[in-house]
């Protein structure tokens, strides 16, 4: 007797797992080819600075990347010769000055909705960082999975200059868990950018690339991600954000029964196939 699987709703599917490859972005740039989605902030000009709507419309796409059926994984960068500067002067900054107590919560937490929407995303995330990294771009860059950058790279937590706390949009809760909270703490303070040299051995950058190859590396990163178990890859990231909060007993038990459902998937089964058919050849003939 063979088992079928039972067949699925076509309302939950539909509701649940639709194709992203042919979204048609308005405030950035979106490509997708090969399970690997490229999202570009495209204002090189001004050295791609964020507004209110494309902080919006990115918060959007990340929440519609939890049901993307073609995208694996995802790479974040600029045009040009820099990543973001951060939100635009012009556009944001000056109109936060005239805004009242209400809006201005809105505004921070659209912010902050952005990072948690590129957190909850499966896909991992890979930003690749040249140039000028800054505000609220260091914060997208440090709210990326991975992060390649440049040796002439600067990236700064600029948000004590402009006479505002560094606590924005998650930096004092992440940035200590990647580069050390002394680090993470001189960082903030003191607003200053730090080159690709320092921010590598600091620990923000995972390795520096030459300019002229940063967007092939990162995309060859975010490739190989997508190659490889979609579902255990979105697991393994849900479960290095929620284990910030947990026990070494919590955690441990939480991996536990993560684990145990993505033996039930096929990409499981179909890594045990593949190892057992390369193995075969050794032991034939004998």
């Amino acid at each position: 007797m063979t088992d079928t699987p039972a067949p699925v709703d076509p309302a939950l599917l539909a509701g649940n797992r639709r194709p992203l490859a042919g979204y048609r972005a308005t405030h950035f740039l979106w490509e997708c080819s090969d399970r690997v989605a490229r999202i570009t902030l495209d204002r090189p000009e001004r050295k791609n600075p964020l507004s209110f709507e494309s902080y919006a419309e990115l918060r959007d796409l990340f929440i519609r990347l939890r049901h993307a059926s073609d995208v694996r994984a995802v790479v974040l960068t600029g045009a040009g010769d820099n990543f973001c500067s951060g939100g635009d002067v012009h556009e944001i900054i000056g109109p936060l000055i005239d805004l009242p107590a209400p809006e201005l919560l809105m505004f921070t937490r659209m912010t902050g909705d952005l990072v948690k929407a590129m957190r909850h995303c499966p896909q991992p995330i890979v930003a690749a960082v040249d140039g000028v990294c800054a505000g609220a771009g260091a914060i997208l860059a440090m709210a990326s999975d991975m992060r390649y950058g440049t040796a002439r790279s600067k990236t700064a937590f600029l948000f004590a200059r402009v006479g505002l706390a560094g606590c924005d949009m998650g930096a004092c809760a992440m940035l200590p868990r990647i580069v050390g909270q002394g680090r993470a703490a001189e960082w903030i303070y003191s607003g200053r950018a730090l080159g690709g040299e320092e921010a590598e051995r600091w620990g923000f950058f995972n390795r520096l690339v030459a300019p002229e190859r940063l967007l092939d590396e990162a995309t060859t990163l975010a490739g190989e991600l997508a190659a490889g178990p979609t579902f255990a890859n979105g697991i393994t990231k849900t479960m290095l954000h929620h284990e910030w909060a947990m026990t070494i007993e919590q955690a441990i038990e939480s991996e536990a029964q993560a684990q145990a459902i993505c033996m039930l998937t096929n990409d499981f089964t179909r890594a045990y196939e593949a190892f057992a058919a390369k193995q075969k050849p050794r032991f034939e003939g004998n």
